[in-house]
């Protein structure tokens, strides 16, 4: 399944300009992260720094990560703070249908949550919290 009929025409970055979702740097090689989190909820705040650094440890290793942030916030003014600690993409806090339609697709019942998806919208791990937990090395990048 395409990313685009996953995730919509566009995504947002943090200072609020638009991305559209088909120029995701992702290739046959690369992986998705979409992240299920939100502010209110402490298990969310204490992967969320630890989520960051793995990114940022992925591209320092020339992995082609992306993550998109999918939010469980109550409102616009508090997904826009907890976004702002975040280097990635998110769904538009106002598509709360995909959002619905997404957290059904992957069987979300609690956050956070990281479903890892390569290049084409298939699913590689529905444990992606587990997998940042064990490294940069052991994440299931696809071969090219």
């Amino acid at each position: 399944m395409a990313l685009q009929s996953l995730l919509g025409d566009t995504l947002v970055k943090n200072d609020g300009t638009e991305v559209k979702t088909s120029e995701l740097s992702t290739n046959e090689g690369g992986v998705v992260g979409i992240y299920f989190s939100a502010h209110w909820c402490p298990p969310c705040r204490g992967f969320t720094p630890r989520l960051v650094d793995f990114y940022k440890e992925c591209k320092e290793a020339g992995k082609t990560f992306e993550v998109v942030f999918v939010s469980s916030d109550r409102n616009q003014e508090e997904f826009d703070g907890y976004f702002r600690e975040m280097p990635w993409l998110a769904l538009r806090f106002s598509h709360r249908d995909l959002k619905s339609k997404l957290s059904g697709m992957f069987s979300v019942t609690g956050i956070p949550t990281l479903i890892l998806l390569d290049g084409k919208g298939e699913v590689i791990s529905t444990d992606g919290r587990g997998l940042v937990g064990k490294g940069v090395e052991n994440l299931p990048f696809p071969s090219l």
